[in-house]
């Protein structure tokens, strides 16, 4: 998992004067790329379609002015984080508090003056690139640089939501690192922190496909999530990840026979419906990687659950 910032972002420029929408696309080319919305509904529609990275909101205009506007923006989980920038030429104070208790992260007033419209706009896009900076750095588990449980979580209930509509199957897994208390207790932690890494990143090389994830989720364990993914795929990828881990020779001389680092791995491939629960399919997958582990380790296991 890496961070990934926008090249460049995107600006709506929302106001029913072409001339203004016109100043305001000009002045800002340079910084990002802009969309533009001659009406309330049409900025709201664009803003839920096109999820830009900052508003520009125009207050005075017909039928729906900027305030609905944004408290439209606001009620909706997928535009309510969108900063928003009034512009107007509205002088009177009142409407600025107004603007701002409703949300907006900024007032410029008109007319235009082209230098603090790009400086207002430069500082908003950087507070914007470092809050995303900080969400990414949130997600990612700082050992291993792969994502971690949260993350982990917030891509499940995308995937499992998505499989219930699309009727795909989607392939669940859990890793666990075999005998790795005896590998710290003898070889120490920070060689056993060197191996949680090393085998993260082997296990994530293995993984080709964007959508695919893999995450620490606690300890020496890891999570895989394989959307529309089958169980002979699943399985294959996982005997893959098992190959090229037990070929990364790390030595592990308390693990019997190998004496190698090597992990197990439980899974389960379902078809999620509205009756079955996510949790489930990772207590099921926890089961088949105990079976993984009483079976003699270093072995993966899977099963597919029908409906």
């Amino acid at each position: 998992m890496t961070l990934q910032l926008a090249e460049k972002p995107t600006i709506l420029l929302v106001d029913d004067e072409k001339s203004n929408l016109k100043i305001l696309s000009d002045l800002l080319k340079s910084q990002a790329k802009t969309i533009v919305a001659k009406s309330g509904e049409q900025a709201i529609c664009k803003a839920h379609d096109m999820s830009p990275d900052i508003i520009l909101l125009d207050v005075v205009m017909p039928d729906m002015d900027g305030f609905e506007v944004i408290q439209k923006l606001k009620s909706d989980p997928a535009t309510q984080s969108i900063p928003v920038i009034f512009v107007t030429g509205l002088t009177d104070a009142n409407f600025e508090e107004k603007g701002l208790e409703l949300g907006a992260c900024d007032y410029i007033q008109k007319p235009f003056h082209s230098a603090i419209v790009r400086a207002r706009v430069q500082l908003h896009l950087q507070l914007l690139r470092q809050r995303q900076l900080l969400e990414e750095l949130a997600l990612i588990d700082p050992l291993t640089a792969i994502a971690n449980r949260r993350k982990y979580e917030q891509v499940i209930e995308i995937e499992w939501l998505s499989a219930v509509r699309s009727g795909e199957p989607l392939s669940v897994a859990i890793i666990d690192i075999d005998s790795f208390k005896l590998y710290n207790d003898s070889e120490g932690h920070a060689a056993g922190d060197r191996a949680l890494a090393h085998v993260a990143k082997c296990i994530q090389a293995q993984l080709k496909r964007p959508r695919d994830l893999v995450a620490r989720i606690g300890g020496e364990e890891f999570v895989v999530v394989m959307p529309n993914t089958d169980s002979v795929a699943a399985n294959a990828l996982l005997e893959q990840c098992r190959i090229e881990v037990e070929s990364l020779k790390i030595p592990h001389p308390e693990s019997k026979p190998y004496q190698v680092v090597t992990i197990s791995s439980g899974g389960i491939t379902c078809k999620p419906t509205t009756q079955c629960k996510k949790d489930e399919v990772l207590n099921c997958a926890d089961t088949m990687l105990y079976e993984a582990k009483s079976a003699g380790r270093n072995k993966v296991l899977w099963k597919e659950l029908s409906n």
